[in-house]
């Protein structure tokens, strides 16, 4: 009998997914790498302290004949080899079929940066999760019918990072990684279901800093191989490479996955965080505007194209970047100004090499279709090898110019407080200001108020410093507009309040919080 201890109440369905025999397979996991894991985080901050303290990143130097020698990545399945459209959307259930439905080619089901982690959801997800590989998922909602078309999207999942834990799993009185519960709960259920109808038990995996941790997932996946749990040689995985560690190591991953690996993401929103995460002490790091670090940027430019390079040379596929606009309705100008924007970006994405790129939202996946069909005709682009380019650490650690505006100061402020307040009501993926926001996008704005308050690098295009008390005042300011916008009826009905309490602790804190949902976490269900 499995020894975790369920803390929270099984709803209607949730025993299905939460059998004897899939908890003891996730206590086997458990008890076999939770070690590592918290072994590995603690090798996280001893790099962080190393940085704080003048230790830049680098090319791994004991890694070199990895990175020089002619090795390739296992095969990818069928349904894995033409990728040039993905669309991602938390595990909801009308978002599953939505997206599966959506004419892309592949959709991600996040459990992670679009998905509150309340118990509710993580397990609801997995029993929708279980439905759509089954066929069976459908949905009634608002006088309208939802089920699969004939033809969907390949499913990928993406479990959580190793840094999440899971509160309502215990065993030994810890939390189970969350990590292991995403990825051991969608394996056990539907590994044999994937199997019989052509696919396979896919996944995106998210945050790593080091090969050292794609290493983890690797053992991981040859465990629930010798368990019985999958057959040899059907996991197949993508690894987002949305950290500036990461950025210094990609051979490495794709080396110590090479059993199972196919590609490589550019997780550009988690990578822009990283990136003030990591150099968090330094004022010659400070970042102008989030909505001036674009993809153009040198430091996001080189890393995109160096993730193309080192794909195409180990037969890995490369995919681009996330198109956060969504669609204007009502407004036809500044709709066919976002449009305008994807659509520089998918081009700038295909021209440059990649095999795929992601959307947000389904009305953008002809647009960016229409754009790699046009200049991608075949399933992938591997044969262009990039030799042509040279990416070096200088090129990755080459921080942006621009200003810093009173505008992009409170555009964070309202993006932060808003975004953390939908999280802590249970909503993980949020529409503000035509832009799908989710925890990678409020990472960013949250960490450049850190950023900005603590430097005096960090100073208005005007003149003021941004001092904490400069922020607590426009916090105030945007949270009284935000009431008198909503209503106190709609405001009071969401945590703004908490969230803006929590914002302005995190902001003023001398310590940066690693992640806001690790903290945000202690306050939900």
């Amino acid at each position: 009998m499995s020894k975790i201890k369920i803390t929270a109440e099984l709803a209607d369905g949730f025993a299905d997914i939460l059998t004897e025999d899939a908890l003891s397979f996730l206590e086997a996991l458990t008890r076999s790498f939770t070690p590592r894991v918290a072994e590995l985080l603690d090798a996280r901050e001893t790099r962080q302290q190393a940085i704080d303290e003048g230790d830049m990143p680098g090319f791994l130097a004991d890694t070199a004949d990895i990175r020089s020698a002619d090795w390739r990545v296992c095969e990818a399945p069928p349904d894995l080899r033409d990728r040039r459209v993905e669309i991602t959307g938390p595990t909801d259930r009308k978002m599953i079929i939505n997206a599966l439905n959506s004419g892309a080619n592949v959709f991600m089901a996040d459990c992670e940066d679009s998905l509150t982690p309340t118990w509710n959801n993580v397990i609801r997800g997995q029993i929708n999760l279980r439905d759509a590989v089954d066929g069976s998922i459908a949905l009634e909602a608002n006088g309208k019918q939802y089920a699969l078309n004939d033809e969907t999207a390949t499913l990928i999942v993406r479990p959580r990072g190793w840094h999440l834990p899971e509160k309502h799993l215990l065993l030994d009185g810890q939390p189970v990684p969350g990590a292991l519960v995403d990825f051991g709960l969608y394996l056990f259920h539907n590994a044999a279901e994937l199997e019989k109808r052509g696919t396979g038990p896919y996944f995106y995996l998210p945050k790593l800093e080091s090969h050292r941790e794609a290493r983890l997932w690797s053992d991981v996946f040859r465990f629930a191989e010798a368990e019985g749990v999958v057959e040899p040689d059907r996991i197949r995985v993508t690894v987002l490479i949305e950290t500036i560690l990461a950025a210094f190591e990609m051979d490495e991953i794709l080396f110590e996955l090479k059993d199972y690996i196919v590609g490589l993401n550019c997780g550009r929103w988690d990578y822009i965080f990283s990136f003030i995460k990591k150099f968090r002490r330094y004022p010659a790091f400070v970042l102008p505007d989030r909505a001036e670090v674009s993809m153009t940027t040198h430091f996001l430019r080189s890393y995109s194209q160096l993730v193309i390079k080192t794909c195409h040379r180990r037969a890995a596929w490369a995919i681009g970047g996330m198109a956060a606009q969504i669609p204007i309705k009502g407004d036809p100008d500044a709709n066919e100004l976002a449009i305008g924007r994807v659509k520089a970006d998918k081009e700038r994405e295909v021209t440059d090499g990649h095999d795929g790129t992601w959307v947000a939202h389904p009305g953008l996946v002809p647009i960016a279709r229409d754009i790699f069909d046009t200049h991608m005709p075949g399933p992938n682009q591997l044969d262009r090898q990039r030799d042509d380019l040279e990416v070096s650490g200088d090129d990755l650690l080459q921080v942006p110019k621009g200003k810093i505006t009173e505008g992009g100061l409170r555009d964070n402020i309202r993006v932060a407080v808003q975004y953390m307040a939908a999280w802590l009501d249970g909503n993980g993926c949020v529409p503000l200001n035509h832009l799908m926001e989710d925890a990678a996008t409020a990472e960013i704005s949250r960490a450049q108020l850190w950023q900005w308050t603590h430097h005096a690098t960090g100073i208005l295009d005007e003149g003021r410093n941004i001092t904490p008390e400069l922020f607590q005042t426009m916090l105030a300011e945007e949270i009284t507009a935000l009431r008198a916008s909503l209503g106190d009826a709609a405001f009071d009905a969401i945590p703004y309040e908490r969230a803006a309490r929590l914002l302005e602790q995190i902001t003023l804190d001398d310590e940066f919080v690693p992640f806001l949902t690790l903290v945000a976490y202690e306050e939900i269900d």
